[in-house]
């Protein structure tokens, strides 16, 4: 499965209004997405429950993966961007 990894931009991390916003997202593509940390398990980016058991902080790399590059580019981006602002 292609994937990118990327670091956290939102300024307190992957907490409860970029996860939502990148599950959203996810759900929308209706495609599987996946995301994981160095050593964790991955977890479904649809969820924004299972993204926040990420514990990822900002700077952290999380690891996006999916089969549709063009879903792949969008949610690299949201996990890359500032959700905060």
């Amino acid at each position: 499965m292609p994937a990118n990894t990327v670091k956290v931009g939102s300024s307190i991390g992957l907490h409860a209004r970029p996860a939502g916003i990148i599950a959203e997202a996810v759900v929308a593509a209706g495609v599987p997405v996946t995301l994981s940390v160095d050593g964790g398990d991955p977890v479904d980016a649809g969820s924004a429950l299972m993204i926040m058991t990420l514990g990822a902080s900002q700077g952290v790399a999380v690891t996006v993966q999916c089969d549709d590059e063009s879903v792949l580019a969008h949610v690299s981006e949201l996990v890359a961007a500032d959700l905060d602002a």
